[in-house]
């Protein structure tokens, strides 16, 4: 049998991140052989990232990052908010934010991208990291914007660090005007979708189960008037009207002056920037938004730790 000694069980939670008597354990059970002891802890953080994934991670971290003409933004949850403040985690979501760039909003080629300087995927990476940080963590989604002329810009709200928070978000306008300024008035409108939470950039792209389950509810409520049918689809016609400015982006009144439509701010912002300005698409991330929690009384939470 090897001789197991501390600097190589140093050595080994240096590769892996793995606690020192992981370390030695696994080492041991494979006569000290180096490689053979990073598989098997490999193997066994696998496994421990398993037994935790029934566990709902709906802490975590958004995380924007721009490149000129483009960008990504992701979401990578963790089970509690004191991991997302851990900088080992921050400095994963940074790095797996500037990988997204690459996979074009493509969740699963992004989970298969290599992690950089690493040597494998960022979903092996994410795995590994669970079993030693000991919290379930899942990269739920990202998302992605490009203009052939003009600028992607980024805003993070609620910043735990540059570039990472609860919010992100992302604009992109298509000009060839002045790009600093480009660049700030990206920044407002992007500040004024994270505060306004538009559902879409125009009312052709609000999705259809969306403008039906508005019109169904605002039916309903207009019945309760007990007013006749065709005054009722006047009064949804006029709720439905008021539904889509307060929806759609360009339509939304914007959030800096409380008077002028998102469409008239860019108009507006032509003579400053020195060309047209179209602004092509937005993304909105909300950290956990649409996770349902998993909620246990405190009473059943002791009795499980327990036992009983």
């Amino acid at each position: 049998m090897a001789n197991i000694t501390a600097s190589m069980v140093k050595e080994l939670r240096e590769k892996t991140g793995a606690g020192m008597m992981d370390c030695k354990q696994a080492l041991t059970e494979n006569d000290g052989d180096m490689e053979k002891a990073i598989d098997w802890l490999r193997a066994k953080g696998l496994s421990k990232a398993a037994k935790k994934s029934g566990r709902v991670a709906a802490e975590g971290l958004v995380g924007a990052v721009t490149d000129g003409t483009r960008g990504a933004v992701v979401e990578v949850n963790s089970e509690t908010d004191f991991v997302a403040r851990n900088d080992t985690f921050q400095e994963m979501v940074k790095n797996i934010a500037t990988v997204a760039l690459d996979a074009k909003g493509d969740i699963d080629a992004l989970k298969a991208a290599e992690y950089p300087g690493a040597g494998k995927s960022v979903e092996e990476h994410v795995k590994e990291m669970v079993g030693s940080i000991g919290e379930n963590m899942t990269v739920r989604r990202t998302g992605y914007l490009e203009v052939d002329e003009g600028a992607v810009v980024s805003y993070v709200h609620n910043q735990a660090a540059p570039g990472l928070g609860k919010i992100g978000v992302l604009v992109a306008l298509k000009s060839s005007g002045d790009a600093e300024k480009l660049a700030e008035l990206g920044r407002k409108l992007a500040m004024h979708v994270a505060a306004a939470a538009p559902l879409a950039l125009t009312e052709a792209e609000l999705p259809a189960e969306v403008v039906e389950r508005e019109r169904a509810i605002l039916v309903e409520q207009a019945k309760e008037s007990g007013k006749p049918d065709n005054i009722i689809e006047k009064m949804v016609e006029g709720r439905m009207k008021k539904f889509f400015k307060e929806s759609v982006l360009l339509s939304q009144i914007f959030v800096m002056d409380n008077e002028t439509p998102i469409e008239k701010v860019l108009k507006n912002a032509e003579s400053e920037v020195g060309a047209p300005v179209e602004l092509t698409g937005f993304v909105r991330m909300q950290l956990g938004e649409g996770i349902e929690k998993k909620e246990e009384d405190f009473a059943a939470e002791v009795a499980k730790t327990a036992g009983v």
